[in-house]
C-alpha cells in the first residue's frame, strides 16, 4: 500500500473522527454546561460558569483521554503482532489486571494513589505479560488464538479476584482506589499525564524503534534473521513497550478493557496489516474511541456519568464477537 493509499484510506478519515469527538468532549457533559455555552468558549466568550467547565474540567479531562487512547491502541497493536494473534488485547491478556493489581498492593502496603508512581502499573503489566506468553509456549496453546485469550482472561480473573480481597481487607485501601479500579478520566487533571509521560514516550519511542523490524518479523523468523533482525530481541522490545504504554494508561485512568482490541482491528481495516501503518492510525483511532465512550458515559446516565470502563466495554465485547466468529482470523 502506497504511502498515498494510506493517507487518503486511514490517516484522514482517522484524523477527522478524532477532530468531531475531541470538539464533542470539550462541547458535552453530564452537567448544565450545553453544547451551545461551551462552543461559545472555545470562539473566545463565554460565561464564568461555562469558562471554568471547559477549560478546567473538560480540556485536562479530553487530554488526558487522549494519551491515554494512544497508549493502549498502540499497546493493543505491538501485542497482537509479537504474538500474531488478532485477539491479542492488554485487558484480555492481563496486562490492564496486573498492572492495576499491583497498584492496589503498593497502596494496600501504605502507598496512596497520589504518590503511586507509573512504573508500578510497568512492573505489574510487564510480569503479567510475561505469565501470559509463557502459557502460550504450552503444547497447543500459540497455535489456538482463542485459548490464548482464555489464558489472558484466567489471570485476568485471578488477579481480579485477589485485587477484591485486597480491597475487601483493607477499608482505606478500598476508598483510595474505589472509582479509579473502574476505569475513568473524570477529574484528571494534567498533573495526572505529567506524572505518566516518561513512561508513556518512552514506550512510543520503544514502539517506534521496534516497528521496522517487526515488520520484518510478519514475514517470518528466517526472513527477519536475513534482513539482519533478531527475533527474540526485537518481541523483547515490543513487550517492554508495552509494558510502558499499559502501565501508563493503567496509572492514569484505571484499566481500560478492549480499546487495544478495537483500535487495531480498525487500523488494519483501514490500511492493512503493515505494522507500521497501523501505528500510525492507532495514534488518531485510539484517542478517538477512548474520547467517544467517554462522551456516551457522560450522556447514558445524566445528570450522573456512567463507568468509561463500562462503556469501552460495552463497545468492544461485540467485535471481540465479530472476530471470534469470523471464518478466518484477520492476517497480521
Amino acid at each position: 500500500m502506497t504511502f498515498r493509499t494510506v493517507v487518503f484510506r486511514g490517516l484522514l478519515p482517522a484524523g477527522a473522527v478524532l477532530a468531531l469527538v475531541v470538539v464533542a468532549s470539550l462541547a458535552v457533559g453530564a452537567g448544565p454546561v450545553g453544547p451551545a455555552r461551551a462552543l461559545s468558549v472555545l470562539v473566545g466568550g463565554g460565561d464564568a460558569e461555562a469558562r471554568f467547565t471547559v477549560t478546567r474540567l473538560r480540556v485536562p479531562r479530553t487530554v488526558v483521554a487522549i494519551a491515554v487512547g494512544i497508549a493502549l491502541g498502540i499497546a493493543g497493536a505491538l501485542l497482537q503482532s509479537v504474538s500474531r494473534n488478532p485477539l491479542a488485547e492488554p485487558g484480555l491478556l492481563g496486562l490492564s489486571a496486573g498492572a492495576a493489581f499491583a497498584v492496589v498492593l503498593v497502596i494496600a502496603a501504605g502507598g496512596s494513589v497520589a504518590t503511586v508512581g507509573p512504573h508500578v502499573a510497568v512492573i505489574g503489566a510487564a510480569v503479567a505479560g510475561l505469565l501470559v506468553l509463557a502459557a502460550a509456549r504450552m503444547r497447543g496453546t500459540g497455535d489456538d488464538p482463542v485459548r490464548l485469550v482464555l489464558a489472558g482472561a484466567a489471570l485476568s480473573g485471578l488477579l481480579g479476584a485477589t485485587t477484591s480481597v485486597l480491597l475487601l481487607l483493607d477499608q482505606r485501601t478500598a476508598d483510595e482506589v474505589r472509582f479509579w479500579t473502574v476505569g475513568a478520566v473524570a477529574g484528571r487533571d494534567l498533573s495526572t499525564l505529567a506524572g505518566v509521560a516518561p513512561a508513556l514516550l518512552l514506550g512510543l519511542l520503544l514502539a517506534v524503534v521496534a516497528s521496522r523490524a517487526l515488520a520484518a518479523l510478519a514475514l517470518g523468523d528466517d526472513v527477519a534473521i536475513g534482513l539482519g533482525h533478531r527475533p527474540r530481541r526485537v518481541r523483547a522490545i515490543a513487550m517492554l513497550a508495552v509494558a510502558f504504554l499499559v502501565g501508563a494508561a493503567t496509572a492514569a485512568a484505571g484499566p481500560l478493557a478492549f480499546v487495544g482490541l478495537v483500535v487495531p482491528f480498525a487500523a488494519r481495516a483501514l490500511v492493512g496489516p503493515d505494522i507500521r501503518h497501523t501505528l500510525g492510525i492507532c495514534t488518531l483511532l485510539g484517542p478517538a474511541v477512548v474520547l467517544l465512550a467517554d462522551v456516551v458515559s457522560r450522556l447514558v446516565a445524566r445528570p450522573y456519568e456512567m463507568s468509561l470502563g463500562v462503556v469501552t466495554a460495552l463497545i468492544g465485547a461485540p467485535v471481540l464477537v465479530l472476530v471470534v466468529r469470523a471464518s478466518r482470523l484477520p492476517s497480521l
